[in-house]
């Protein structure tokens, strides 16, 4: 029984369901444009999708062939035909009080996705369905200080084709929960039908609950970072309610992302009470003909693969490369000049520094990246000054000014790499700064002449080679014994 288990020990069982909007150019059941999110509210809006009376619903082709791509590229199998039901409820941005779903008949079902555990291992992820709806309206809530809060409604988003993903409680902990999301966001992107560049292009409802208790779920989540911030707010607050000898009430619950919290909203729905019925202004779709003539593009895992056996990289580099989409395209563009060199510079270098200055790999010139590797190769350079070139450059680009080419940065400041010869009144000038330094050397502490080579490193502004540097200092000690 859950009961005799330490709390720190009871399994944490996650689900989580996806909603994803397909990238077409119109919306699911009329001809209104998707492209909204630089316009005025209620301007991308029609009869349908704002629920009139007597307006008919038209379903996009496009978008029942974006499903049907995702569950081929998910191994789902697609029944002999799906239907659409109506989900009845009441909100501000529904304007026809029920959303256009599937229920019972989805497009797809029982398929897997592979991720690594939380031990580096493989693990299977089983998906449960696949279904299309459309996306309600979005509220966008006002406060002020001269009046009372108050909420407004934009429609512009209603009926934005969505795919929801729904997983099976396979899931053991918030990191995996987000490797999952991390694939599966990869995944569409390579099948060419999701942004999730855009924003509301995905929100997650997530699903937790500790073995032997009660399933709480965290709505509308809107990050992937949020995701795993919510379930790990919800594993130390269930696990402190078990410990205070308290009950876990089923019930839904939101993610204040600004505060990392999640704060109760309402009891859990049952099915029943949405009260779906099936659409009688949609036929069923009988589209399981279709998936033969889809062809899909080459996938993350399959991509990995290739980058292993044709370029000779790691398979850590692997993954991180063709994790993004954008990512292994730039890789693939300049690993000509050095495929290995190259996956150690975009994986572990260039990747960080762009998170750091919150830039995207596509603003970033592949022959101002490839001129550095060339550089490097050639040792032209150290790594040290191959750093800060490519940390110039990213500032320049950040900062909207034209810029310079790496070789031109290094000939402008003078980085070139030296030789040991030209360092030698330096080399000397620090040893001497610091007998301290050379006397634990000699007690046996050999990790004590890397603070020199750091300092001749920091006088030379880098330019001295490490290894060629270590070596001089050695025998310039040795001879002082």
């Amino acid at each position: 029984m859950a009961e005799t288990k330490d709390v720190k020990d009871l399994r944490v069982i996650i689900g989580l369901e996806i909603h994803c909007q397909l990238n077409t150019k119109t919306k699911l059941f009329c001809g209104c444009s998707t492209d909204y999110r630089d316009d005025e509210p209620n301007t991308h809006v029609c009869p349908i999708c704002l629920g009139l009376p007597g307006a008919l619903p038209k379903l996009n082709k496009q978008a029942v062939i974006y499903a049907l791509k995702v569950a081929k590229a998910l191994n789902l199998e697609i029944p002999e035909y799906s239907e659409f039901s109506r989900k009845n409820y009441f909100y501000p941005d529904l304007p026809k009080g029920y959303q256009i779903s599937q229920y019972d008949k989805p497009i797809a079902e029982k398929g897997i996705m592979i991720v690594d555990d939380d031990e580096g291992h493989d693990k299977e992820i089983r998906i449960t369905r696949i279904h299309l709806e459309e996306d309600p309206g979005r509220l966008v809530h006002k406060i002020s200080r001269d009046r009372a809060g108050y909420s407004l409604v934009d429609y512009n988003r209603s009926s934005i084709p969505l795919i929801e993903i729904v997983t099976e409680p396979d899931l053991s902990s918030p990191k995996e929960a987000r490797r999952f999301l991390n694939k599966l966001r990869s995944t569409l992107e390579y099948l060419d039908v999701f942004d999730g560049e855009k924003e509301g292009a995905i929100r997650v409802d997530a699903n937790i609950s500790l073995e032997g208790h009660n399933r709480v779920e965290c709505k509308n989540i809107s990050s992937y970072k949020g995701v795993e911030k919510a379930l790990t707010f919800e594993i130390t607050r269930q696990r402190n309610l078990i410990r205070r000898g308290q009950k876990i009430v089923q019930e839904t619950r939101h993610f204040q992302e600004g505060r990392g919290i999640t704060t109760g909203s309402r009891s859990k729905e049952d099915e029943n009470d949405y009260r779906y019925f099936p659409e009688p202004d949609l036929r069923p779709l009988k589209v399981k003909s279709w998936v033969k003539d889809i062809e899909l593009p080459e996938l993350p895992d399959a991509r990995r693969e290739r980058f292993i056996t044709q370029y000779g990289i790691s398979i850590n580099h692997a993954k991180t490369l063709t994790g993004d989409i954008r990512v292994a395209e730039f890789y693939e563009e300049v690993a000509a000049c050095d495929p290995l060199l190259c996956s150690t510079w975009v994986a572990d270098t260039l990747l960080g520094e762009l998170y750091y200055r919150d830039m995207k790999i596509d603003s970033v010139i592949k022959d101002s990246f490839k001129d550095l590797i060339v550089l490097l190769k050639e040792n032209e350079i150290t790594d040290r000054v191959a750093v800060d070139v490519l940390r110039i450059m990213l500032d320049q680009i950040k900062a909207g000014t034209e810029p310079e080419m790496p070789s031109d940065i290094v000939l402008r400041m003078g980085l070139s790499k030296g030789t040991d010869d030209e360092f030698q009144d330096i080399i000397k000038k620090i040893i001497k700064a610091n007998p301290q330094v050379v006397s634990d050397y000699h007690s046996g502490k050999g990790n004590a002449i890397n603070f020199l080579v750091g300092q001749i490193m920091k006088e030379t502004k880098g330019r001295a080679d490490p290894k060629s540097l270590n070596k001089s200092i050695m025998e310039y000690i040795t001879g002082m014994e």
